[in-house]
């Protein structure tokens, strides 16, 4: 079979590659095309867009950058509609894939939706959107089938990826020497995924160091961001701090205690049994957009 995949986020990266993996045991001819990032790019198929190319958060900033949105939502249309999947599967991602979704039912593509939008939480006039375009939701907390039952809408529950991901995940015992860090008790600090969380919410975290000096602070450095970025805002503040990259799961097995952008790594590090500290920090405009809204 074909299949159509529209990751736009690092967790939609990470579910939407397992679950890749998952469709090759089952079907051989297994033949991906996606948005996504490099997680999925490792399983194999085709990378049309990467998602640190569509990673916009927050009201203003989407404002900002509406031509680009709207440029990639006609180019993705026009990709899936050359390629002529068997199936579209839409990974969270909501702004984008739900707009996607209600073009794809038009053309009589059949629709899949993996991790729902957190209807639940705001915006739940978005169930009249999944309910017609949407064939199959298949969702990852529990409640959710409830919450969608009630709605006269039913979905699939077959547990959160995260648990076995993060039950499987080796412990690595050299990591602290192969990372050189030193014997102190680590604090690691996750600032997000997106450029805009790094840019505004790394500086705050280092703000904290000087007042733990019996730790030592360990920046998870995210993929798909250039480590130039984090040694950029670490040497406005002149603060001594590790950084490791594609070992944040080996980051939290060391760590006593964590900072940690709001999102999927707050549930990584709470199945990692580590205290945490969820912060966010977004553009005044959109705070207060969002405040009236959730």
């Amino acid at each position: 079979m074909k299949y159509y995949i529209i990751a736009g986020e690092a967790s939609g990266d990470l579910h939407a590659s397992n679950l890749m993996r998952s469709l090759q045991a089952e079907d051989e001819q297994a033949n991906f095309r996606f948005w996504g990032g490099d997680l999925m790019e490792a399983v194999g198929g085709t990378l049309v867009k990467h998602y640190r190319e569509l990673a916009f958060m927050g009201f203003v900033e989407v404002a900002k950058n509406l031509r680009t949105i709207l440029g990639n939502i006609k180019k993705c249309k026009a990709d899936i509609e050359a390629y002529q999947p068997d199936v579209l599967i839409l990974v969270d991602y909501p702004g984008f894939n739900l707009r996607i979704a209600d073009w794809a039912k038009k053309q009589g593509l059949k629709v899949f939706y993996y991790i729902s939008p957190q209807i639940w939480a705001w915006h739940k006039s978005r169930i009249h959107q999944i309910r017609q375009n949407v064939d199959r939701m298949f969702v990852i907390l529990p409640f959710e089938k409830a919450f969608y039952a009630k709605h006269d809408y039913k979905v699939e529950f077959y547990g959160h990826p995260l648990i076995d991901v993060i039950e499987t995940h080796p412990k690595k015992t050299d990591f602290l020497s192969q990372n050189n860090l030193s014997g102190k008790p680590i604090i690691a600090l996750l600032p997000g995924s997106r450029r805009q969380e790094i840019d505004r919410l790394l500086s705050v975290m280092l703000g904290v160091t000087p007042h733990f000096s019996d730790y030592q602070f360990v920046i998870a450095a995210a993929s798909a961001t250039p480590l130039k970025v984090y040694k950029e805002t670490l040497a406005k503040h002149n603060v001594n701090c590790s950084m490791v990259q594609h070992q944040t799961y080996d980051l939290l097995q060391y760590s006593k205690a964590a900072l940690v952008t709001s999102g999927t790594a707050t549930l990584e590090t709470a199945l990692f049994g580590v205290p945490q500290v969820v912060c966010y920090k977004t553009s005044p405009l959109t705070y207060l957009i969002a405040k009236n809204l959730v």
